[in-house]
């Protein structure tokens, strides 16, 4: 199972959890990604994500995909949070299930650093003295 979603509401850490829940699984992994308020040593008021939604989405299924194959992962969710975002919100989510535990935290960290490298998400970090779009990677 693999459950990709772009949401313009919070998103739902309890959704994630119980979406990739399964008795075949010994290790499940939640990698929360939340904004957080500096940047650099400058303070950021807020966060504007915006997608190419269908690319985004495709490109989010092949992460989940190649996960799923590399470390035999019964379930995955990926989901991202579009629009405006206040410090401390989620911006991401992403749950792993495999049959054991290192193979989840090694799928849910690879479909992290995939999705920042390829997937067509861009931010907008708000200062209190300017703003600059960035891409969501690292």
């Amino acid at each position: 199972m693999i459950d990709i979603q772009l949401k313009n509401e919070a998103l739902s850490v309890e959704e994630c959890s119980e979406l990739v829940a399964s008795n075949a699984t010994g290790g499940t992994v939640l990698f929360i990604g939340t904004v957080r308020n500096q940047t650099q040593g400058k303070k950021v008021l807020r966060l504007d994500f915006e997608a190419y939604e269908p690319m985004a989405i495709s490109e989010m299924r092949k992460i989940a995909v190649e996960a799923k194959a590399r470390w035999n992962a019964e379930k995955i969710a990926i989901h991202h949070r579009l629009g405006s975002l206040q410090i401390q919100e989620i911006a991401v989510i992403i749950a792993v299930a495999t049959p054991h535990r290192k193979a989840a935290f090694e799928a849910c960290q690879f479909c992290i650093d995939t999705l920042k490298e390829t997937v067509p998400i861009w931010k907008k970090e708000i200062f209190e003295d300017g703003e600059v779009w960035v891409a969501a990677h690292p």
